[in-house]
């Protein structure tokens, strides 16, 4: 996989921020990394559970249906 501008659109991009700064350092000071790695390993696992949960749910309610099915055979007309 290449890493860089691979059309003429985005070589005009990267030409037009190539001078930006994004690195904002009183951002730095005001969060404290150890919170935020706490809070962002706390989101992964919730979300982790949620789907697992999701997961669980979905296999029942298949299980649930494909039990209380009633098939019926039936003649096309003819």
């Amino acid at each position: 996989m290449a890493v860089g501008p691979r059309d003429y659109i985005d070589q005009l991009l990267v030409k037009k921020y190539a001078d930006e700064k994004v690195d904002n350092p009183q951002i730095a000071q005001a969060v404290d990394p150890q919170k935020m790695m706490s809070a962002m390993g706390d989101f992964s696992n919730m979300h982790r559970i949620m789907m697992n949960l999701n997961n669980r749910l979905n296999d029942f309610c298949a299980e649930l249906n494909a039990k209380s099915a009633c098939y019926r055979s039936t003649r096309c007309p003819a």
